[in-house]
């Protein structure tokens, strides 16, 4: 039999090469750009992908350019309320760290850290963190850093500390609204966002838990400690930051348009409009300080003219205060919408890869040959799950990880008559949070040069990392509150 074969469709062996040829221009890429992969040379390598799959199908299958055409702007079209959600959350990331709504978060976490809870408290903060942040990259590169120092003066082992952060800054991304990688996993899957959060809930709430009770367990068992660091800390926020329980409101009232079900958009909208107004009312120095790019001692008075400027920068660009603590400096230093651009030129890059895979009916064909051999619960969600872990381990990335298992296996769990929301979290229990745990991975690369840990030092006590894809797992092999609507006839029932 012929390889290229005129068929309707490739085959699967045909369907392959571009991903192979994928694997290998990002080995390259990894390797050459490091940590700025994703600055633009991946968002290339997934375009230059695409071209190779319209060459194969238009040269070797006839297949008209319209259809892949038509293809990739279905694919554009369904993600642009994806990418005005990354933009708002940008918004509200920049608006709620100058209005002092995360550092007031932060400034409270910090009274709970005891010695003798340490790695229990370190987990807390550093999900409450990435909660509020949407990012577990910046939480371990602040608010974990200072961790790690605080950790080692107590004692720690610093593979526990940095499994500790990293279970709690992995936790807080996979839950808030405003992580790109969370927004990335719904909208891949075709899953609104809060009703896959909701869901994720199941599996991510008791993988936490586990991790929390050994955490507890483990700083129990220790002892001997100094608070200096952690004073030093909290005293820069409040010296930098007006530090207000009032500030919390911000948080609640945002977590109960999420309760009544607001839709994603009007949320986080309102959220940055309401940072913003708290923003003037209670950090009108740091607002001054931004608008005339000026230091925050200088603070003269908030002009309409200083305090209009300073708030729209606060929402679209890049922001720093200074607090005189270099770990605090990066903690508060914000990138706005402007920061999210590199995260849309990947999802625009990405969306056409998928839509000339569609086009072509590659994605058909491997969908085919993954359908003979995959029809229960357990083996779907099992192979979804090894799927997202093994693209980390040969891309190297875990957006490109998110996209291809979910475009993958889409119409896969479509056919098998489950709900989207089920993709979408088993996408997430592996896809993202078993990125930092490889240490080719740009995610791995990352963490172990900011935490200054190897990542086979912190793997084994990345907790929360390490049980949420066998959770994934079990909660299949339970079926609870898995629906199954209008499963082929052909089909089993689990």
């Amino acid at each position: 039999m012929k390889l290229f074969s005129r068929s309707e469709k490739p085959s699967w062996a045909v369907s392959l090469i571009p991903f192979i040829f994928l694997i290998a221009t990002l080995f390259f890429v990894i390797r050459i750009f490091g940590s700025d992969a994703l600055s633009g040379a991946s968002q290339v390598a997934l375009l230059l992908s695409a071209g190779v799959t319209v060459a194969i199908s238009m040269i070797f299958y006839r297949i008209p350019w319209k259809d892949f055409e038509d293809a990739i702007v279905d694919n554009i079209s369904s993600v642009g309320s994806a990418i005005i959600i990354l933009l708002l959350i940008g918004a509200v990331s920049g608006s709620w760290m100058v209005s002092g709504v995360v550092p007031t978060m932060i400034y409270y976490g910090m009274k709970v850290i005891f010695p003798s809870i340490f790695l229990f408290a370190t987990c807390i903060i550093c999900a409450l963190v990435s909660l509020m942040t949407g990012s577990s990259w910046t939480t371990i590169a602040t608010v974990g850093v200072a961790l790690v120092g605080i950790g080692t003066a107590q004692g720690y082992e610093p593979g526990w500390i940095a499994g500790a952060i990293i279970s709690g800054a992995y936790f807080g991304d996979k839950v808030s609204p405003l992580s790109d990688t969370t927004v990335l996993a719904s909208s891949s899957a075709g899953t609104p966002l809060f009703a896959h959060i909701r869901y994720m809930m199941l599996t991510t709430v008791p993988s936490f838990c586990i991790a929390l009770v050994v955490f507890l367990i483990v700083s129990l068992c220790h002892k001997t400690p100094d608070m200096a660091t952690i004073s030093d800390f909290s005293n820069d926020l409040k010296n930098t930051f007006n530090i207000s329980p009032w500030l919390l409101l911000v948080p609640v009232l945002t977590g109960v348009l999420i309760a009544r079900k607001v839709p994603a958009v009007v949320t986080l909208f309102i959220a940055a409009v309401l940072a913003g107004v708290f923003a003037l009312i209670f950090q009108p120095h740091i607002i001054f300080s931004i608008a005339t790019e000026s230091s925050v001692d200088n603070f003269s008075g908030l002009s309409f003219e200083s305090g209009f400027k300073g708030l729209l920068l606060t929402y679209y660009d890049k922001t720093a205060v200074p607090t005189g603590n270099e770990a605090l400096n990066e903690l508060v230093a914000t990138r706005g919408m402007t920061g999210m651009l590199n995260t849309v030129f990947l999802i625009f890059c990405a969306v056409t890869f998928g839509g000339t895979l569609v086009g072509s009916g590659m994605l058909q064909s491997l969908t085919d040959l993954l359908t003979r051999y995959i029809s229960r619960r357990v083996s779907i969600v099992g192979s979804t799950v090894g799927t997202g872990i093994f693209a980390n381990m040969i891309t190297g990335d875990q957006y490109l990880s998110i996209i291809l298992t979910s475009s993958l296996y889409k119409k896969l769990f479509k056919d098998r008559g489950y709900e989207s929301r089920l993709l979408s979290r088993s996408v997430e229990d592996s896809a993202t949070v078993v990125s930092v745990l490889i240490p080719w991975n740009s995610c791995g690369m990352t963490q172990a040069t900011v935490l200054k840990v190897a990542t086979v030092e912190y793997l084994p006590y990345c907790l929360f990392n390490l049980i949420s894809p066998v959770m994934s797992i079990a909660m299949a092999a339970l079926g609870y509150k898995i629906i199954r609507k209008n499963p082929p006839e052909t089909q089993k029932i689990d």
